[in-house]
């Protein structure tokens, strides 16, 4: 029996036509080309038997709300094509966004409230292992950080089923995925509060909470809330640049607006109509004063918190 590689390994997801009914993903229409793959194949909590006997030691623990969890990051990039969704598009409709498709112009991906009726069915293929999550829901964050690539970090948690002996499929098919842009001056735009200047990092975090409930005859990972969150790293500037500290002091809500990607078809915009400044400091880089800080994103009219645009 030789050893399992990190290295073979392929994620494939489809949506469900419907709660209950399992996708079955292929090879060639949905593999998605991932890094940073994390995963817990059986999640659980559990509970001590307790049994009491006339010597020490541990007592059986059982496990209740087994479920799967996995974790991984995608490039953010567009599609090439003004109006046709990204590849990574379908795993945000089970992060409680809907999709709106403008033939020839953009896709939007923004946030609801309700449960979307299409969860995911998510295999992961690990060097031979065969894991399948179905009736997968989730959350997603989002990072820019200069000189890197920009990546969506996507979790999700969905019902367990046996892991069994499967080879990785052969024909994936990874050329929907476009080669990304590094985070930079010539590709990333971006303003905050009507500023804009040089900026170290950005994260925004949907932040969903995202919890197994388990009822007896009823079983499923739920989103019970949203309460986004970000962190900013930015060049400290004068007061007559912008005057952080009132903003941060008077909780003060503004637009944050992030785009990434040159000419139609290949650019991704994050838009946040109202976030707040809290929790200021300040750092070294290269013997230069950061402002760091945390943001509070929060919704103007409602399901609107973080728009993502694909143009």
């Amino acid at each position: 029996m030789g050893a399992k590689s990190m290295k073979k390994s392929v994620v494939l997801a489809a949506l469900q036509i419907a709660i209950g009914t399992a996708a079955v993903p292929t090879s060639a229409a949905d593999a998605m080309l991932v890094s940073n793959i994390s995963a817990k194949p059986v999640a659980a909590d559990y509970v001590s038997r307790d049994t009491i006997r006339p010597y020490f030691g541990n007592d059986q623990q059982l496990p209740a709300g087994c479920h799967a969890e996995l974790d991984f990051e995608i490039e953010i990039a567009a599609s090439g094509a003004a109006g046709t969704p990204p590849a990574w598009g379908r795993l945000l409709v089970p992060c409680y966004f809907s999709e709106t498709v403008t033939e020839d112009t953009s896709v939007v991906y923004a946030p609801v409230s309700d449960q979307p009726q299409t969860p995911l069915t998510i295999y992961y293929y690990l060097d031979g292992l065969l894991h399948k999550l179905t009736d997968a829901y989730g959350t997603v964050s989002v990072d820019f950080t200069v000189k890197q690539v920009p990546k969506l970090k996507f979790h999700f948690m969905g019902v367990y089923n046996p892991v069994t002996d499967s080879p990785v499929p052969a024909g994936t098919d990874f050329s929907k995925f476009l080669q990304p842009k590094i985070a930079s001056t010539q590709f990333t735009t971006w303003s905050m509060h009507g500023f804009t200047g040089p900026l170290q990092a950005l994260s925004l975090d949907v932040a969903n909470t995202l919890n197994w409930a388990q009822l007896i005859g009823y079983e499923r990972a739920e989103v019970t809330d949203r309460k986004p969150t970000g962190k900013i790293t930015m060049q400290l500037g004068s007061v007559a640049d912008k005057d952080w500290w009132t903003a941060t002091k008077d909780a003060l809500l503004g637009t944050l607006t992030i785009t990434h990607g040159v000419g139609a078809g290949n650019i991704v915009q994050f838009d946040a109509p109202q976030v707040q400044l809290t929790d200021p400091s300040y750092t070294d880089q290269d013997n230069k004063v950061m402002l760091d800080a945390t943001l509070t994103v929060t919704p103007l009219t409602g399901n609107d918190e973080l728009v993502i645009t694909v143009k």
